[in-house]
């Protein structure tokens, strides 16, 4: 009788959160999940990327446009990265699907597969918003927490089918 061993996946979550930590709740809720490791885009090098099956980028999106400095760090990423990874954000709008395009496109430019896309509404004050109080105030809320962790259950459901 063979056994088989299953190696447990690793993963990574790079993020920024920047102005009212909105994106830090949600890569706690997905880390929480995924038993994956927090970082920055300044702590993270392209070596410690390596070590890791699933890596998930992901920051606020500001007027389309991830944060510069996750955007930085995947530009400087070698190409033929072989690995797995997801893109998360969050914003005031809703819109996202300019801002995940673009940053997909990066990723399998440098040979990432894009498994999964997660995003959420939050709170917002950025320039005239914060005379009017800002919007989505209490987002990411308890639902959108659940929301987060149900995606990554998924995605933890799919590499553990992969690695079977």
């Amino acid at each position: 009788m063979r056994l088989l061993s299953l190696k447990a996946m690793r993963t990574l979550i790079v993020y920024i959160s920047y102005h009212h930590g909105n994106t830090e709740v949600i890569a706690g809720a997905m880390r929480e999940v995924l038993e994956a490791e927090l970082r920055s885009p300044e702590s993270t090098t392209p070596e410690h990327i390596k070590s890791f099956d699933l890596i998930g980028f992901g920051s606020g999106n500001y007027f389309g446009k991830f944060d510069k400095r996750l955007v930085s760090l995947i530009d400087g990423l070698p190409r033929g990265t072989d690995k797995d990874a997801f893109i998360f954000s969050t914003s005031g709008s809703g819109v996202y699907e300019d801002a995940h395009r673009e940053l997909r496109k990066r990723l399998a430019d440098k040979g990432f597969r894009v498994v999964g896309e997660w995003h959420c509404k939050a709170f917002d004050t950025y320039g005239p918003l914060r005379l009017m109080g800002g919007l989505n105030k209490g987002k990411p809320d308890a639902k959108d927490i659940e929301a987060a962790k149900s995606f990554a259950a998924r995605l933890k459901m799919a590499s553990s089918s992969k690695a079977a």
